[in-house]
């Protein structure tokens, strides 16, 4: 699915206006799943799925699965505040590193993109605040081998059997 905003991650929420389950509605001839959280406003690939051996082995923190996201700030990002996010930034309970950080857009110093491997709640957000950034936006662009390539907001698909084997055996980065 390529998560729009304003969509709460779950199946159900008595408190939430839109869940990312109203926009599979009856669609599916099976029972679905979120795996991992985005928050509300955060957009871009998430899977859903009825294999919960999978879903814990894609969401738990000891899997360490890398997620890139494309994150929009309100200022322009230095070359040192992306070393330090390679480097290790502290977020109150821990200290969490980037695997890569690189401006998104050689013309506007205000987006980057970031691949990391942490399953930190807010993690993205929590560094760039931690080093003085407000996040605009931010769009998860890439999941456990999975991106949103050929899906506007708000679409899904039914994975092929190639990506259900390659998730299966972890085959990806």
């Amino acid at each position: 699915m390529n998560k729009p905003k304003g969509y709460v991650t779950t199946t159900s929420d008595p408190h939430a206006d839109k869940t990312v389950m109203q926009l599979i509605g009856s669609k599916s001839d099976v029972r679905l799943w979120p795996v991992g959280r985005l928050d509300k406003n955060t957009t871009g690939v998430m899977l859903l799925t009825n294999d919960g051996e999978l879903a814990k082995r894609l969401t738990h923190p000891s899997f360490e699965k890398k997620k890139v996201y494309h994150v929009y700030l309100n200022k322009d990002v230095t070359k040192s505040d992306m070393e330090a996010m390679v480097k290790g930034v502290d977020i109150g309970d821990k200290t969490v590193a980037a695997d890569a950080v690189a401006y998104a857009d050689t013309n506007d110093k205000s987006q980057v993109g970031v691949e990391i491997h942490s399953g930190e709640n807010r993690v993205i957000k929590r560094m760039f605040e931690n080093l003085g950034y407000k996040v605009l936006k931010l769009d998860r662009v890439y999941f456990a081998g999975l991106t949103k390539k050929n899906l506007t907001r708000g679409e899904w698909r039914y994975l092929t059997q190639k990506e259900i084997t390659m998730l299966k055996r972890g085959a990806y980065n």
